[in-house]
């Protein structure tokens, strides 16, 4: 089984040429590589997985998809 979690994009940097991102997952801080998804701007929310942003989503869709990670169903 694969799991991807939302976190909001804070920063963009670059590493030899890679653009990477520090991510915040609900208060935990990660680095990730924005190869796919060089669109992403600060702010933007992104879905991760194994370190890599693979796709942008709107605050909304973020917040439903941890309302459901978290058991939290309306």
């Amino acid at each position: 089984m694969c799991l991807a979690l939302p976190g909001k994009l804070l920063a963009i940097s670059y590493e030899d040429q890679l653009p990477m991102g520090e991510v915040d997952f609900s208060g935990v801080k990660k680095r990730v590589c924005l190869a796919f998804t060089p669109e992403a701007k600060v702010g933007d929310y992104v879905i991760v997985h194994v370190g890599f942003a693979i796709t942008i989503l709107n605050e909304q869709g973020a917040q439903d998809m941890l309302d459901v990670l978290e058991g939290k169903m309306s």
